[in-house]
C-alpha cells in the first residue's frame, strides 16, 4: 500500500508508554472479560458495553504518561501508517455522507500498549482492537499486528488497514443509528438469535472497510501488487469458524458473533464493488 507521504489524520491520540493504576477495588475480574473475549478479533461493543459497570464498579483508574517515552522506529512507522490509514477513513466517509445529506463526525483513533482506560471500561491488549460507542474512539494496541502476523498468518500493511477501517466501520454504524437498533433487539431476543444480530452488525463493518477500500483505491490510486489478498486473508484469518477451531478443534456456529470466514470475506468484497452504502444491508439478506 502506498501510504507515505500521504496527509496523516489529526484525529490520533498516542498513548503507548502510558501507565494505569487503579485504586483499592480494582476491576480485575472484568479484564479478565475482556481478555478471554480477546481471541475474538473487533470485539463487539456491545459486549463491553455489558461489562463496563464491572469495570467501572472499581477504584478510579489513573493514567499517567511517561515523560520520557519515545516509541521504537517500527512503533513509529505503525503510527504513521495507521494515521495515514484514519485519514483516508476520514476521507472517505465525508464523502458517502454527504451523497447521503449527513454529515460525518471523525472518531479518534488512540494508540496504546498493554492496557488502556476507555469510556467502556478498562481494556487489555489481548482483546485486540475495538471501537467504544461511549467515547466515539477505536483502540489499537499496534502489538496486535504482530498477532495478526504470527498467529494468524495474515501479515501485510493492507491487512493492518483492514483492522482500522473495520473499527471505523463500527463508528459509521453508530452514527447511523444502526448500532443502537441491533443492541434494542438483542436485548427482547434469545442469546442464540442475538449472536446472529452481532454476526450482522460484524458483518455490514467488514462491508464498510470495503467500501474504504474501493473508495481509497478510486481517489488515490494507493493499491500495490497483493494488497487486496491481504485483506482478504485477513478477513478469512478472523472468522469464528477458524478461531474457534485454532482455539478448541471445534466450531460451535450457535456461538458465532463475528461470522464465518467465508463470510467475512465475502462481504469485504461486497464493498469494494458496492454502489453505494446500501449495498452494505447486510440485515435484509440471507446470510
Amino acid at each position: 500500500m502506498k501510504w507515505r507521504n500521504r496527509r496523516r489524520s489529526s484525529n490520533v491520540e498516542d498513548r503507548r508508554g502510558s501507565t494505569i493504576s487503579r485504586g483499592a477495588k480494582g476491576g480485575g475480574i472484568g479484564l479478565i472479560a475482556l481478555a478471554l473475549i480477546g481471541m475474538y478479533f473487533g470485539v463487539d461493543p456491545r459486549i463491553i458495553m455489558g461489562i463496563g459497570s464491572q469495570l467501572s464498579g472499581g477504584g478510579e483508574a489513573t493514567t499517567t504518561q511517561r515523560a520520557n517515552y519515545k516509541p521504537s522506529p517500527k512503533g513509529q512507522q505503525l503510527g504513521e501508517f495507521v494515521s495515514v490509514v484514519l485519514a483516508d477513513s476520514e476521507d472517505t466517509w465525508h464523502a458517502i455522507f454527504k451523497q447521503m445529506g449527513r454529515r460525518y463526525q471523525e472518531p479518534k483513533l488512540v494508540l496504546f500498549t498493554d492496557r488502556v482506560q476507555s469510556a467502556c471500561g478498562m481494556a487489555e491488549a489481548a482483546m485486540g482492537p475495538f471501537y467504544c460507542p461511549g467515547d466515539a474512539k477505536v483502540y489499537v494496541d499496534l502489538g496486535f499486528y504482530d498477532e495478526l502476523k504470527r498467529r494468524h498468518n495474515a501479515p501485510g500493511d493492507f491487512a493492518q488497514a483492514y483492522v482500522v477501517a473495520h473499527e471505523v466501520g463500527h463508528h459509521v454504524q453508530n452514527l447511523l443509528g444502526i448500532s443502537s437498533k441491533v443492541q434494542n433487539a438483542r436485548s427482547r431476543m434469545s442469546q442464540a438469535q442475538g449472536n446472529e444480530l452481532s454476526v450482522r452488525l460484524e458483518l455490514q463493518a467488514d462491508c464498510f472497510a470495503g467500501l474504504w477500500a474501493q473508495h481509497t483505491q478510486q481517489t488515490k490510486q494507493v493499491l500495490e501488487q497483493g494488497d487486496v489478498e491481504e485483506a482478504l486473508n485477513a478477513a478469512s484469518a478472523i472468522g469464528d469458524d477458524r478461531l474457534q477451531k485454532q482455539a478448541r478443534g471445534y466450531a460451535s456456529p450457535e456461538s458465532f458473533t463475528h461470522g464465518t470466514s467465508r463470510q467475512r470475506v465475502k462481504w469485504f468484497k461486497q464493498g469494494m464493488q458496492a454502489s453505494s452504502i446500501n449495498d452494505c444491508d447486510t440485515f435484509s439478506v440471507r446470510l
